[in-house]
């Protein structure tokens, strides 16, 4: 196994959490917290938009059965990246959709993904490329939301079984509840 670890913002993290936790090749999904200056940020702090982090997930992904492309390429298709700041209802510098590139190697393949999407999008991506920094894990509530408080939270309800579904859709090949019923 060729583990490599993938960092994504696209808006509220219990959303992309559930979405990459059901892509076959993911061994697991840290929701959290990065590109900001403030140390050991709590969700509050960060919600207050002030601290520069973006929420985002931490993804740990077998290169072997799934490339860094393909990631990119469900990132793209499970959120809006043509939205500055905002994605649906939750509005702010947190909710950036950002790409956190771990070496050279995942910066250039984030370039291409963004000219891929600009293509389908009519070059509207806002998407950025943003330097590695440090990650701070989420509270522990936040983690496998979707999983257990999610599924009551009238938001999250509203949000994440379109995202899912459109990984079930789109990429009918990658998503391990597909798999499951097919």
């Amino acid at each position: 196994m060729a583990e490599q670890v993938a960092v994504l913002a696209g808006g509220c993290f219990w959303c992309t959490e559930a979405v990459f936790l059901d892509v076959i090749g993911v061994k697991s999904v840290e929701s959290g917290y990065t590109g900001g200056t403030t140390a050991n940020p709590t969700y509050k702090q960060v919600c207050g938009g002030d601290t520069g982090h973006a929420e985002a997930i931490l993804i740990t992904f077998d290169s072997d059965r799934i490339s860094y492309d393909e990631l990119l390429d469900i990132f793209f298709a499970i959120h809006d990246p043509t939205q500055l700041n905002r994605q649906g209802n939750d509005v702010g510098t947190q909710y950036r959709s950002a790409i956190f590139p771990q070496d050279e190697s995942q910066e250039s393949a984030a370039r291409d993904a963004i000219a891929r999407a600009n293509e389908q999008l009519g070059g509207r991506v806002v998407t950025t490329i943003e330097p590695k920094g440090q990650w701070w894990p989420a509270e522990d509530y936040h983690q496998d939301y979707w999983a257990g408080e999610g599924q009551r939270n009238p938001y999250c309800i509203a949000s994440i079984p379109p995202k899912l579904q459109k990984l079930r859709k789109s990429f009918q090949a990658r998503a391990k509840s597909a798999s499951a019923t097919a």
